[in-house]
């Protein structure tokens, strides 16, 4: 099986589930969205929250789409940096129970802490400290970072470090990797556009995003944005809800639904399990249909738990699934 590395922000979620959009007024944040904070206003959230019980996994776009390959029984690398702290310390733990190989820089800089909010409708809202994770610079890439890996996959958040991401571009390029890109949220495209539009054109082979970050980049409906995308590149997969995945290769395209499940109860991590799934299937050659199935199936179970955390049972049913679904 192909080996699959990512580099993304390491970073701990701090989950929060409140009973309206207020709270996200208040603080500033854009609903849906990702909005890089600093130390005044992580602050501000921890006194607002003080007294109210908050659920703590590890996060970060590309670190979840690791662990969830790790889980299912992949051996997948990550790229990343964290604080030399109890955090870091949960967080490196994390994956090495799980089975990925973390190349895991230290930074004096404590480690990043996503704030999440989960709203009623399941929707879930970052205000990200990137603390140690935002510390990363090209020189800590090693120049054999990627060695011994065929896919590289990379977190749009970081698109933010244009020297860092040219880098790491160029280094995947260099190695003859294929290079697979997630959007990451519809304002961090708006903010970035045409670096990321220039980088996408020039080293990147599987973009994923769902459809308002599609939009953002294409400035073109869902459809449309499809086929812009799948221009650029070899592969494009477009996430649309509760409706599923369009997937397009050249002149392929195909449709699959979203998993059929009781409850969503949080929408956290379901782009970054789709992907997982779908890199897994993609790493064994398969059908663009059977790569965004097995992608479906991680997706819906992440959204009726909160966090990011599956537990063991879980993991064993998508295991069983994902053979059910590679036998046919």
């Amino acid at each position: 099986m192909d080996k699959i590395i990512g580099i993304g922000n390491a970073l701990i979620d701090a989950l929060a589930t409140v009973d309206n959009d207020e709270i996200l007024k208040e603080i500033g944040l854009p609903k849906g969205g990702m909005q890089l904070i600093g130390t005044e206003t992580l602050t501000r959230i921890n006194e607002k929250f003080a007294d109210i019980p908050r659920k703590y996994t590890t996060g970060g776009a590309v670190c979840n789409s690791v662990l969830a390959m790790a889980h299912l029984g992949m051996k997948p690398g990550l790229v990343a940096m964290v604080g030399r702290d109890r955090l870091g310390a949960f967080f490196k733990q994390s994956f090495t129970e799980a089975g990925a190989n973390a190349r895991l820089q230290e930074s004096n800089l404590p480690t990043g802490v996503a704030s999440t909010f989960i709203t009623p409708d399941g929707q879930r809202t970052f205000g990200t400290f990137l603390g140690a994770a935002g510390a990363m610079t090209p020189d800590d890439l090693p120049a054999d970072a990627f060695q011994g890996y065929d896919i590289l996959f990379v977190e749009g958040y970081l698109v933010q470090n244009h020297d860092l991401v040219c880098r790491i571009m160029e280094l995947g390029h260099a190695a003859g990797m294929k290079i697979c890109i997630d959007m990451a949220s519809y304002n961090i495209v708006e903010a970035d556009r045409d670096f990321l539009r220039s980088i996408v054109d020039r080293y990147v082979d599987i973009v994923f995003a769902n459809e308002d970050e599609a939009r953002a980049f294409t400035l073109l409906p869902e459809q449309e944005a499809l086929a812009d995308l799948a221009a650029r590149c070899e592969v494009a997969v477009v996430k649309v809800g509760a409706r599923g995945a369009y997937i397009r290769r050249g002149e392929e395209q195909v449709h699959v639904p979203a998993k059929d499940v009781p409850q969503v109860v949080d929408t956290n991590a379901a782009g970054d399990y789709f992907a997982a799934g779908f890199l897994y299937g993609y790493a064994q050659s398969c059908p663009l249909d059977i790569c965004g199935r097995i992608g479906s199936e991680l997706s819906g179970h992440v959204i009726q738990v909160i966090g990011t955390k599956l537990p063991e049972e879980a993991w064993n049913e998508i295991k069983l699934n994902i053979n059910t679904i590679l036998s046919k």
